[in-house]
């Protein structure tokens, strides 16, 4: 109530007061909680760990934030079939992933977290990393086309033309940002992009989550574009988080490594390798209702899960995290690696007993379906359950050599041949 004092002036008693703040601390008591999510999820997401059975400190393992040391590389430790050899062919660029040429012989590298872009430059004897670009969220997207390194950052997308030319000053680059308007956030969505044989600019969309229902139109995909950003169209759905795709070089056909969800047990649902088949560009690869080869969500549930789901060419181990594919068409291989696919595995880290960390692999077989051989192992010490790097992506060299980004150490491995063949 309102009383006066002894000059006349208006003021409210203090017990009007504590009924007015008791009441409203009543009414914010009665709003609902806002749901966040499990810790270090999206706010969609409907993981239930406790239902896993895996132990509940598991953690994905973040990259150092400097370069390992050169003697302290561990390419020593790398095993590979009979005739072929490891050696490293650059480092110092830190947490390095997604590698491509321009078209002088530059290779350009993508990052995560770093936030960095780099240019290695072939000297002969040794490899000179330049830093092109910094400050940028997961850069982790590259393509090169026509003299231009096109950098996709989450949702922001950049054109540095003619860069070869102004390694040690690229200026300022040409903002595709609003053409290409791609969702701005981060959870899976660090992308892998690269030109198709139609000349289109494939860009990867990932499911902001861990297992949740989204709009497919949206994200959980992989769409094309005109280079400029114009003509969008979604070539696949229902996929979680592909970085990693590629085009078979005799069909033609689209090939993506597929990361399964996590907090579903140790043992899976496997990571998939999918394959996008002639006359069946938009269809459906399951997530988040259909896993594996034909799993059903256990947390998210519909009638007839997997009913007109394209199942995986080959599954590709529990949390084993295939990241770059290439297919094979150099010489310096034997025959056998002739369109082949080779395919990085990241290493597990939703796995109590850790699994992956190497390069495999994917023969493609007459019905479709593809054979996964090891290639490169070594980087994972099985009894100690310990990891020594983290295999990346994979590209050809001009020699016909292969590249490999180990992002743990910040280097590359080149991979080469001399035996019988």
């Amino acid at each position: 109530m309102i009383t006066k004092n002894s000059r006349g002036k208006s003021f409210i008693a203090i017990g009007a007061i504590s009924i007015l703040t008791l009441g409203v601390t009543a009414a914010l008591a009665q709003k609902p909680p806002v749901r966040r999510g499990p810790p270090g999820l999206s706010t969609m997401d409907k993981s239930d760990r406790t239902m896993s059975n895996q132990s509940q400190k598991l953690r994905p393992h973040r990259a150092p934030p400097i370069a390992t040391a050169l003697d302290k590389i561990p390419v020593g430790k790398l095993k590979l079939p009979a005739g072929f050899k490891a050696e490293i062919w650059s480092h110092g660029h830190v947490n390095g992933r997604t590698m491509v040429w321009g078209s002088k012989g530059t290779m350009f590298m993508g990052s995560r977290r770093i936030g960095r872009v780099y240019a290695v430059v072939d000297k002969g004897d040794r490899r000179e990393v330049k830093t092109i670009a910094t400050g940028l969220t997961h850069p982790n997207g590259l393509a090169f086309r026509n003299g231009s390194l096109y950098v996709f950052a989450i949702h922001k997308v950049f054109r540095y033309d003619s860069i070869e030319d102004k390694l040690d000053n690229p200026g300022e680059p040409v903002d595709l940002t609003q053409a290409f308007n791609l969702p701005p956030e981060i959870h899976h969505n660090w992308k892998y992009v690269d030109f198709g044989p139609d000349g289109k600019l494939y860009v990867q969309v990932g499911a902001n989550c861990n297992i949740c229902e989204f709009n497919p139109g949206i994200r959980g995909h992989i769409r094309r574009y005109n280079a400029d950003g114009s003509g969008m169209q979604i070539v696949a759905r229902g996929i979680r988080n592909t970085v990693g795709f590629a085009w078979h070089p005799v069909t033609g056909e689209l090939w993506f490594t597929d990361n399964g969800r996590d907090w579903a047990g140790n043992d899976g649902p496997q990571d998939e390798l999918n394959r996008v088949p002639r006359n069946q560009e938009g269809a459906n690869f399951g997530f988040p209702y259909c896993h594996a080869n034909g799993i059903p969500d256990r947390d998210i549930v519909r009638p007839n899960p997997c009913a007109g789901v394209i199942m995986p060419a080959a599954l590709t181990g529990p949390h084993a995290a295939g990241l770059g594919i290439k297919f094979y068409t150099g010489d310096m291989f034997p025959r056998e690696y002739r369109n082949v696919a080779f395919i990085a595995r990241h290493g597990s880290w939703n796995r109590e007993n850790k699994f992956g960390y190497d390069v495999v692999t994917a023969k493609v077989q007459p019905d479709g379906t593809a054979l996964i051989q090891p290639f490169m192992t070594g980087l994972l010490d099985e009894n100690t359950n310990a990891f020594f790097g983290r295999p990346a992506y994979v590209l050809q060299m001009p020699d016909g050599s292969l590249l490999v980004s180990d992002e743990q150490n910040s280097a590359t491995y080149r991979i080469s041949y001399s035996g019988p063949k």
